[in-house]
Order: structure tokens, then sequence, then C-alpha cells
């Protein structure tokens, strides 16, 4: 029982860590998977971060510029999931770090992670909303 409410208590202070990071999701994770391909490459480390750091803010950028003149309600709603996604899997994975030796159920601990997911990609979302009030209004 006191793993249980260990768990739960470390899953909400997860999740209020993963609520604040969540809008750097996809900036982190574009910046990773860019990174990690170009220095493959036998690239420099320097050249690698810069052009790594270059697609990171590209793609914010891209998803912000797709929401403040896109009039399409589609192209709108996949600028958001680009968004959303890594958020949902950044929180699912820090919940599931945090928390895979206090559950011991497999059931249990993916309900848990995917609820903390699922907050996480909230929490994204309602940054990108904020986001959105800056824009002027059509």
């Amino acid at each position: 029982m006191t793993l249980i409410l260990l768990a739960i208590m470390l899953t909400a202070v997860a999740c209020v860590i993963a609520w604040y990071l969540a809008i750097y999701a996809l900036p982190v994770m574009v910046f990773v998977e860019t990174f990690s391909f170009i220095h493959a490459t036998q690239t420099r480390f320097l050249i690698s971060a810069l052009a790594a750091a270059a697609a990171a803010l590209l793609s914010v950028g891209l998803v912000l510029l797709v929401l403040f003149k896109a009039t399409n309600p589609i192209l709108c709603l996949l600028a958001r999931a680009v968004f959303v996604i890594p958020a949902v899997i950044a929180g699912y994975a820090i919940v599931h770090g945090v928390t895979h030796d206090a559950v011991e159920s497999a059931i249990g601990l993916k309900l848990l992670c995917g609820t903390a997911g699922l907050i996480t990609g909230i929490a994204a979302l309602f940054n990108l909303n904020g986001f959105g009030e800056l824009a002027p209004p059509a």
C-alpha cells in the first residue's frame, strides 16, 4: 500500500513538472533526433549542435506559422497534433521512469503512465492555445 501511495505522489510531482515543461517537448525531440542523425554522418559536434538547434527552432516556427496563417481547420488540427504528440510521449516517459519500480501491475503502470501522458498533452495544448491568443484577429 505504501508503494502505491508513493507512486501516486511521484506521479503527481512528475505531472506538475511535465505540465510546465510540456511546451519544450517538440523542440527537444527535434533537436535530439536531428543531432543524432547529423552527428552519425561523421560531422563535428559543434556543426551538429548548430544544425539541430536551427531545426528545433524551425519546427516550432513552422507550427506557429501554420496556426497563425492557416484557414483550413484540418491543417490547424494537424499542426496542433504535431505539437502535442511529443508532449504526450514525454509525459508518459517521465512517469514511467519515476514509477516503473513502484507499481508491480503492468496494467496499472500503463494506465498511470497513459494518464500522465494525456495530462501532459493537455498542458501542451493549453500552452499552444496561449500562443494562439497572440495572433492578430482575422
